[in-house]
């Protein structure tokens, strides 16, 4: 039987100069829970998976707002690995959904996603940002468990700021995706594929300039202001070091990034 679920996290700035978390809710196998951050003024939420999900099927969201002067940490318990359900049970999706207000910071940090063979998956992230909202926001895709290929994964980032776009990407892999997706020109035998978006009103006064972070990854300045960091890897714990040491050289004369 299919799942059809929605996990709910709003953090509210409390005038204290800490955050509170008024809602924290689901309905379904993502279960959000409160964890704890080494800052006290950042409140941290980690989504655990309380059953096998996302299986053929299932339709799974996960709604998050930081509101005005709100500062919220989102990671998970483990990695999210897509499985193919019983019988004819048709593709599941997987619907994220960021709104961060006036002077809020949201990290949406979650752990790797895994197509397992078999599966079909369509996962979407939409962030609508506040002209003073500033998102740290990564994504890391792992196609196929060890020594099987992958199954089928589209995914669509977009990426809203002031109501104006600021990024929309598609990209799709596996069985049924347009011819190419595993050759040379995209992922030319790498495993692991992830992205890493900055977005920050700092960057108004001059972003860092587009170059390559070794053989397999690029960073590139978007008009937002922003940062786009895109890198493959042969398996997650390599793609996890590329985009971490991309991150403490954006961040290392900004306030430090600390996951927890």
């Amino acid at each position: 039987m299919s799942v059809t679920a929605t996990a709910r996290i709003t953090a509210v700035a409390d005038g204290r100069g800490s955050t509170a978390l008024p809602v924290l809710e689901s309905d379904g196998p993502l279960a959000p829970r409160r964890t704890r951050s080494p800052d006290p003024g950042r409140a941290r939420v980690t989504v655990v998976g309380a059953m096998s999900a996302p299986l053929g099927g299932d339709r799974l969201a996960v709604e998050v707002r930081a509101e005005d002067g709100a500062r919220l940490t989102v990671d998970t318990a483990a990695a999210t690995v897509a499985l193919p359900g019983a019988g004819d049970a048709g593709h599941a999706s997987y619907a994220v959904r960021l709104c961060v207000g006036e002077g809020a910071e949201l990290r949406w940090l979650p752990e790797q996603l895994v197509s397992a063979r078999g599966s079909a998956l369509d996962l979407t992230t939409r962030a609508d940002l506040a002209p003073t909202a500033r998102l740290v926001l990564r994504e890391e895709q792992v196609l196929g468990r060890h020594g099987e290929p992958t199954g089928r994964l589209s995914t669509r980032l977009t990426v809203r700021r002031a109501g104006r776009p600021l990024l929309d990407q598609q990209l799709a892999y596996g069985p049924g995706a347009p011819g190419g997706w595993d050759g040379a020109a995209v992922l030319g035998g790498h495993r692991a594929v992830g992205q890493l978006l900055l977005v920050d009103p700092a960057y108004a006064d001059g972003l860092p300039a587009a170059r390559l972070l070794g053989p397999t990854a690029a960073l590139t300045p978007l008009a937002g202001p922003a940062v786009l960091v895109t890198a493959l890897a042969a398996d997650a714990r390599l793609l996890r070091a590329v985009l971490d040491e991309a991150l403490e050289d954006l961040l290392k004369d900004r306030e430090p990034l600390r996951t927890g």
